[in-house]
């Protein structure tokens, strides 16, 4: 028997096809290192007592299931990438299976070795007579490669009972070609409509039209798509908000390229049949037009013209001259810090996710990471009405580019890379990765008395990345505090994605400011959830653990002690209701409960039951849940979306709430997280919360040229709940304690203090960007990306 292993989608796409459409054709495994530290200070000799046994396949692990696979024994029949056609079979990804939780808690508590590794493999499978082309997962194991290596079926962490998803565009290059030819054949319409012409090659022309198609319907092997044109937003890549007011319906039905077809237009309101039908129309007397979305400086995001006096004095800025306090063992990527230990893993899909998270010696979270982000649209027009992305399926893990020093983190950073195999090659996205430690802007506790003043300052950790989707830039944070709370965080920037103003103006279905904000002469704002879903596998004092409802509630009540002319009072208490099954919930109105995950056999010196409570945390409100009810484009494919977060029975079958390919197949996908939830008891069981950060974001003229993140940020912490017999940080902080008095002040400090001047150099004030790394960065424009 071999043991099962997480299943953790990491696609990586060859060619980024739209909205909707991506066909993933290359991408191998990943793992991550830790670059060179551009900082003074270098952190050695810190080692952990364990294994990172969720690190991604090494160069030779990685060398053995290639040739495996390759080989006549391995029957998959593959060509190797170099020559592949889209009639071949060829390798998509090759990784490590992340273990089972419960083989890993058994090599941590020192029961038993280190799970035998394993790998998974993607492979793009041809279609045949018989078959459609599809994307097969196997496993491949156990590692080395020896006599009982077995590649096996994937599919015991997808519970669609599948381990393929169909591949609904086999042959990418020549269904983008195709487009291009096709609407060339209205290119002297175009030229008069909207001002240029389609064109993939001289994007640099400020009114060369990008085709963007967006799936429309997926099912029975029939394709339906919906394409909106686009100028290129060359000056400032801004073409998320340059969307022009055409639209064609393609049938891309047929395996036969031959036999696809425009079946419709859509221009100012108006559907016409076909492209006779809108060429005549075009030609006619009267033939109203509309104003086109043209570029300009308004999609500037610098200004380097506009300069008040203050502007020209430098800010302030953090700086860190004794060093950093935290600790790191490069070779097992695990950090230490004023009591709290971490594993980092790294994936193609979804980024940094964390590992055996333990605070003073004990276990807190066994993983914490980000599953999906989905974006989800409403409007009136063929696009914004059913637009929605699930950007794992953009490799969300490849799109950490390399983080600016001084600005996305501060210059005494310990800066940190990733590395993933593309072919025969590896690439590497250097210093995308950084960890620092911060003192907040107030102080972590203070208290005056009459003849006194305590305060401590607060600090907190940091790890930071930076995923770059097409329009948006996602800065994901975890942030450890002395207390032994935890904060994911998450902030967006970058482009809204745009609707045409002219065609939620010209349909008779649609009401003023109904889905948005005019921003600009023919652009909209388009209204849209941002739902990104987070797993946080918790085990507070053990395994067995209980979620709990505090319930924060009016009361009337009556009292022996009170007067005796009042007959009652009215005042609140807490009411304590355990969630008894698997569930979702929702964050109360008014704050009115909280939620608290305990365990029932565990007890602090005071016999109150030790547990971390889990609320909305310092973000911008209330994280939400998706708006829409039963989503007619998302289908089955992000159950997960509809409420804020969710409380699940652990299981080895369950690692995941979504597939990257849910993208393509929504109406069954191979994760369907309803299924997760169904009824089991879960009082003293092993439990997983999925969370829910994100936005409903209403876009407005300040969104122009970019989304400000601290609109945008949105959070959830986890916070000891009796878990500690007192305030732990009072160990770990730095303060003073002003002693007063007639013969003046005496401070009593406790923690390192500054007693000497330091000495800075201007790169600890100013970072030389000299030393940026990137030559280039590989960003998706949703469209016709090709990556490799």
């Amino acid at each position: 028997m071999y043991p099962m292993y997480k299943c953790f989608a990491a696609l990586s796409p060859l060619v980024v096809f739209t909205v909707l459409v991506i066909f993933l054709t290359s991408s191998y495994f990943s793992f991550l290192f830790f670059g060179r530290e551009p900082t003074t200070y270098k952190i050695h000799g810190f080692r952990s007592s364990k294994q990172n046994i969720w690190a991604d396949l090494s160069g030779l692990e990685f060398n053995d299931v290639i040739d495996l696979v390759y080989s006549k024994s391995g029957g998959l029949n593959l060509t190797k990438g170099a020559f592949a056609t889209p009639w071949d079979n060829r390798i998509l990804l090759v990784e490590a299976l992340t273990p089972n939780k419960s083989d890993s808690l058994q090599y941590l508590d020192g029961i038993s070795e280190p799970p035998a590794r394993w790998a998974r493999v993607i492979v793009s499978q041809a279609a045949t007579e018989k078959d459609a082309a599809s994307l097969i997962d196997y496993m491949v194991g156990p590692l080395p490669v020896d006599d009982t290596t077995q590649i096996l079926p994937l599919d015991f962490c997808y519970n669609s009972g599948r381990n393929y998803a169909r591949n609904p565009i086999p042959n990418i290059d020549g269904f983008l070609q195709w487009i291009i030819e096709s609407v060339d054949e209205v290119s002297d319409i175009t030229q008069d409509l909207l001002g240029g012409v389609p064109s993939r090659v001289n994007q640099s022309d400020a009114n060369s039209l990008m085709p963007i198609p967006r799936i429309s319907v997926i099912e029975d092997g029939r394709m339906v798509v919906w394409l909106q044109f686009y100028r290129a937003g060359s000056k400032s890549d801004a073409f998320s908000i340059l969307p022009q007011g055409l639209y064609a319906k393609l049938d891309a039905s047929s395996s036969d390229i031959s036999e696809w077809q425009i079946l419709q237009w859509y221009y100012n309101g108006i559907l016409y049949n076909s492209t006779t039908m809108f060429r005549a129309a075009w030609q006619s007397p009267g033939f109203e037009k509309v104003l086109p979305n043209i570029d300009g400086e308004w999609t500037d995001i610098e200004d380097y013209s506009h300069e008040p006096p203050s502007r020209e004095k430098p800010p302030p800025v953090m700086v860190q001259p004794a060093g950093p306090r935290y600790d790191i063992d490069r070779n097992q990527k695990f950090v230490s810090w004023m009591g709290f230990e971490f594993y980092v893993a790294f994936s193609q899909s979804t980024g940094i996710s964390l590992f055996d998270i333990k605070f003073k010696d004990e276990r807190i979270i066994y993983e914490l990471g980000m599953q999906e982000a989905l974006a989800h649209y409403a409007g009136a027009d063929p696009t914004q009405g059913a637009q929605y992305f699930l950007d794992t399926f953009f490799s969300m893990g490849v799109r950490m580019f390399e983080l600016v020093p001084g600005y996305d983190c501060p210059a005494y950073a310990t800066y940190l890379s990733t590395s993933y195999h593309a072919g025969d090659s590896t690439l590497t996205n250097e210093n995308n990765i950084c960890l620092f430690e911060y003192t907040a802007d107030h102080a972590l506790q203070r208290h005056t008395t009459a003849h006194s003043v305590s305060i401590s300052r607060s600090q907190y950790l940091v790890l930071r990345s930076v995923s770059t989707v097409g329009n948006y830039d996602y800065t994901i944070d975890y942030l450890f505090y002395l207390d032994g709370s935890i904060e994911v965080k998450v902030r967006a920037s970058g482009f809204i994605f745009g609707a045409f103003y002219g065609a939620s103006q010209a349909s008779n279905k649609t009401k003023a400011n109904e889905y948005g904000y005019r921003i600009h002469d023919a652009v909209s704002s388009s209204m849209h959830d941002h739902v990104i879903n987070f797993k946080a596998d918790l085990d507070i004092a053990g395994t067995t653990n209980t979620l709990v409802r505090v319930g924060i509630e009016p009361r009337t009540v009556s009292y022996d002690w009170d007067h005796a002319d009042r007959k009652s009072r009215n005042t609140m208490h807490l009411v304590n209701t355990p969630i008894r099954e698997e569930t979702g919930l929702d964050w109360p109105q008014n704050s009115g409960a909280m939620y608290i995950v305990l365990n029932n056999d565990s007890a602090n010196a005071w016999g109150e039951k030790r547990g971390y409570r889990i609320t909305p945390g310092t973000g911008m409100g209330t994280p939400p849940h998706l708006t829409i009810l039963n989503s007619t484009s998302l289908g089955k494919a992000a159950e997960w979306a509809g409420r804020d977060l969710w409380v699940v029975k652990q299981k080895d079958t369950e690692p995941r709430s979504a597939s990257p390919v849910n993208f393509v197949e929504p109406e069954s996908p191979l994760i369907d997280f309803a299924k997760f939830v169904d009824g089991e008891a879960i009082v003293q069981e092993d439990l997983v919360i999925y969370f829910n950060l994100g936005a409903h974001h209403i876009a407005h003229s300040g969104d122009i040229p970019n989304t400000l993140m601290h609109t945008s940020a949105s959070s959830v912490m986890f916070t000891p709940h009796n878990f500690h017999d007192r305030d732990p940080s009072r160990e770990s902080v730095q303060g003073v304690k002003l002693e007063l008095g007639e013969g003046g002040p005496k401070p009593r400090y406790f923690g390192g203090r500054y007693t000497e001047g330091v000495t800075l150099n201007r790169t600890d004030l100013e970072p030389d960007l000299d030393g940026y790394r990137a030559a280039r960065h590989d960003v998706t424009d949703l469209s016709f990306n090709k990556s490799f």
